[in-house]
């Protein structure tokens, strides 16, 4: 699906402990951090080193029983074992050659589009075997520019997995079990290369149209719908005005979002009025060969800009809850700090992303959504005219 509609989660169940360690009768693999699981026959001391720091994780003596690190991430770990006082066994992570599982949430498209370009960076890194769980449409979008990336469906598990890692951003926000840094602070995307142990730079999806332009006319591609109202463009004049000034410099503006109307409670969001309507159920690669063509895009911080950054197509992010970082660079982000703007990074608040209505500061009030109702439609305008300038 296009858009997020469904909540976005991930599951935690690992599975049993299977693979041989080397050690009769002790089973070992990294499906959820290091995982070491301990016979009864003799007094066992395990110890987890991150070697990349030199740090001492864990260090205890134990019998018949599951040991696993407190870290879920990625960490470069030693595990060494002695049995009865007497070393036993030491066992390096060692990527190379094996299967690796790198599990996505289901539910999303933007953060998926986000994320998935971290997992060929691995792949490249520790030369592994690298599967990827989502959707089979998601996976469509990528599977023709990432040959050498296996996918398979959410729920499945590949063959002989060595080590597993889960992609997301986790709440509450300080969690350290899964994430190593607050993804308030250093944005959506980068969130992966930390969990994943990379260079932490910005990577851009590739996605590729599958059949010629399909509109002869010049045309600019806009999607007005999001996931939570703060998401929005809350500008009343805002789209109307934009989609006409579009259709004066000559272009075709058609709305690709999937839903034509949304209602969520109180709140009700339609098409821009004079947009041209290729909403519905298209495929993901329809959006991707419409987008594509287009001379810009023209979104907010949704799945869809997401996509059209993919294509490669410049894109106009209207945005006013997320401070700058937190999605993909744009020269043409569209926000104004004169009112309040940025709760969602705001590490005193705890953003309810399940609740539609969510304005964690001005719920309410005359001030509800004032960080996108304050950006005016003259304020897009100027940037159009300067994508026009910058792309010719």
């Amino acid at each position: 699906m296009p858009e997020e509609k469904k909540k976005t989660y991930v599951s935690f169940d690992a599975g049993p402990v299977t693979m041989d360690s080397g050690l009769p009768g002790v089973k070992l693999d990294f499906n959820y951090g290091a995982r070491v699981l301990l016979p009864d026959d003799g007094e066992y001391r395990v110890r987890f080193t991150d070697l990349d720091t030199s740090s001492i994780l864990y260090d205890e003596v134990g019998r018949n029983a599951l040991v696993t690190s407190t870290k879920k991430y990625y960490i470069n770990f030693r595990v060494e074992i002695w049995k009865d006082g007497v070393p036993a066994l030491v066992h390096d992570l060692d990527l190379a050659g094996r299967n690796v599982h790198i599990r996505y949430p289901v539910g999303t498209l933007g953060d998926i589009l986000a994320w998935f370009p971290y997992a060929e960076e691995f792949r490249k890194k520790h030369r592994c075997n690298v599967y990827c769980s989502m959707s089979p449409e998601i996976a469509g979008l990528f599977a023709p520019t990432y040959p050498q990336i296996r996918f398979i469906e959410p729920g499945t598990t590949p063959p002989d997995c060595y080590a597993t890692y889960y992609m997301g951003i986790f709440f509450p926000a300080d969690d350290r079990f899964h994430q190593p840094a607050d993804f308030r602070v250093i944005g959506l995307q980068l969130n992966i290369p930390y969990i994943l142990g990379l260079d932490v730079v910005e990577r851009r999806p590739v996605l590729t149209p599958s059949r010629k332009r399909p509109i002869k006319e010049p045309y600019v591609c806009i999607a007005a719908q999001a996931t939570s109202q703060a998401k929005y463009w809350n500008n009343a004049r805002g789209w109307m005005d934009t989609v006409a000034y579009l259709k004066e410099l000559g272009y075709r503006v058609l709305c690709v979002d999937r839903d034509r109307v949304t209602v969520n409670g109180v709140f009700g969001n339609a098409i821009p009025y004079g947009a041209e309507d290729f909403t519905g159920d298209r495929s993901l690669q329809e959006r991707v060969d419409l987008i594509s063509g287009a001379t810009f895009f023209v979104g907010l911080a949704s799945g869809l800009s997401w996509l059209a950054w993919g294509t490669g197509v410049p894109v106009v992010m209207i945005v006013g809850f997320t401070a700058p970082g937190t999605e993909f660079f744009t020269p043409y982000r569209v926000q104004q700090f004169h009112t309040c703007h940025s709760c969602a990074n705001d590490q005193r608040y705890e953003h309810k992303y399940e609740d539609f209505g969510s304005c964690p500061r001005h719920r309410g009030t005359d001030q509800e959504f004032e960080c996108t109702r304050c950006i005016s439609p003259e304020y897009v305008r100027d940037v159009i005219d300067r994508v026009q300038r910058e792309i010719k």
